[in-house]
C-alpha cells in the first residue's frame, strides 16, 4: 500500500477544471495506474481525497495497492519544474502493520454520509431511496453509526456539559460541507458495441449527485482488521469521486 500527497498549482486552468469536476478527477487519478486494482470489494481499492488549506493551497491525497505515476497532472496541474518532486509517495503498508488496537490517532474523513428513507404513504416492502445527510447533526450521526463496524470509536468529550447534544459530546467536527451534481456521459464505464451496451440496451447519460462532508477528530482503534480494512477500502459511498478516504495524524 502507498500514500501519495500531489500538490496542485491552482493557478493553472486545468488545475480549476480538474478541481471543479470530481469525473474529471476521477479520471486523471485512474490514469496514475497502468493496471488499476480490481474493485470488487475484496482487496484495497485506489482512494483519493482533496484537503484545501490556507492560503489556497490544495493538496490531493490517493492512498493505493501500487504506487502511482503522476507525470500527467504535475504537467497539466502542478510544478512541472519540480519533476519527480511535485509528489510525495510513502510506504503506507508499514504505517498500517503499525497500528495497535487501543491507539489514539486524530483523523480526518471526507464522506458521503447517507441513509435510505421510505416516503409516507408508500407501503411497507416499497424499496427504500437513497438520500443524503445535510445537516452536520445528522452527518456526523452519520459517522457514529459506522464507527463501530469500521474499527474505531470516536472519542467522547468529558462529560461536564450536560447540555451538549449528542453529537456535540464527541470529539469530532464536520465543515466543507458540499452538494456535488454533475453529469456523467453515457459511455463512462461501459462496455459498448455497436454504440450498444453489450446486452443491447442504448446508454442515457446519468446525472450524478451526492453531499460531500469532512470529518476532523479524534478516535480509539477498537478492531484492528476492520480498522486496517476501512483505511484500504474506504468508509461509505461515492468513493470513485472524492469520499471514503480518511487519514490519521498523531494527536499533539
Amino acid at each position: 500500500m502507498y500514500l501519495t500527497r500531489f500538490r496542485f498549482n491552482t493557478a493553472r486552468p486545468e488545475a480549476q477544471r480538474l478541481l471543479g469536476s470530481p469525473n474529471r478527477l476521477h479520471g486523471a487519478v485512474n490514469m496514475a495506474f497502468p493496471e488499476p486494482p480490481a474493485r470488487d470489494g475484496n482487496g484495497p481499492r485506489v482512494l483519493w481525497r482533496l484537503d484545501h488549506a490556507p492560503a489556497g493551497r490544495v493538496d490531493l491525497f490517493i492512498s493505493s495497492p501500487s504506487r502511482p505515476d503522476l507525470t500527467h497532472l504535475t504537467e497539466q496541474a502542478g510544478w512541472p519544474s519540480l519533476g519527480a518532486e511535485g509528489w510525495a509517495t510513502f510506504a503506507y503498508g508499514e504505517f498500517l502493520e503499525a497500528l495497535r488496537q487501543g491507539d489514539v490517532w486524530a483523523f480526518r474523513l471526507t464522506a458521503n454520509p447517507v441513509h435510505h428513507i421510505r416516503k409516507e404513504p408508500e407501503p411497507l416492502g416499497t424499496p427504500t431511496k437513497r438520500a443524503a445527510h445535510v445537516s452536520p447533526r445528522h452527518q456526523i450521526g452519520w459517522l457514529l453509526k459506522h464507527q463501530e463496524r469500521a474499527g474505531f470509536t470516536v472519542i467522547k468529550r468529558p462529560a461536564d456539559d450536560n447540555t451538549a447534544t449528542a453529537d456535540e459530546s464527541y470529539e469530532v467536527t464536520v465543515h466543507d460541507r458540499m452538494p456535488i451534481r454533475f453529469g456523467k456521459s453515457p459511455n463512462e464505464g461501459t462496455k459498448m458495441r455497436g454504440g450498444r451496451t453489450q446486452d443491447g440496451r442504448t446508454p442515457v447519460a446519468r446525472d450524478v449527485r451526492f453531499v460531500r462532508a469532512t470529518f476532523d477528530g479524534r478516535l480509539t482503534i477498537t478492531d484492528l482488521m476492520a480498522f486496517r480494512r476501512t483505511l484500504t477500502h474506504g468508509l461509505g459511498k461515492a468513493k470513485a469521486y472524492g469520499c471514503g478516504l480518511m487519514t490519521l495524524a498523531p494527536v499533539r
